[in-house]
């Protein structure tokens, strides 16, 4: 069984989509300005958890499954 793509957040998992290269830049703006919304949004409310969990992570690194542990 094949893992999932490594996405450009170094996650396995989340929502993996390829923007289409025959966008105007116009429809560039548009998405880029909506994501710019979103994230404004989600850090009003979520920036200290979200920084919490972010410093988690790097202090906890989830370990790579490489094989059987060794003992």
């Amino acid at each position: 069984m094949s893992r999932p793509p490594m996405l450009p957040s170094g996650r396995r998992r989340g929502i993996a989509f390829i923007v289409p290269e025959d966008w105007t830049p116009q429809q560039a703006l548009a998405v880029f300005e909506l994501l710019d919304d979103l994230r404004e949004v989600v850090c009003s409310r979520y920036l200290a958890d979200i920084q919490r969990t972010m410093r988690d992570e790097h202090q906890h690194p989830e370990r790579p499954l490489t094989g059987p542990p060794s003992f």
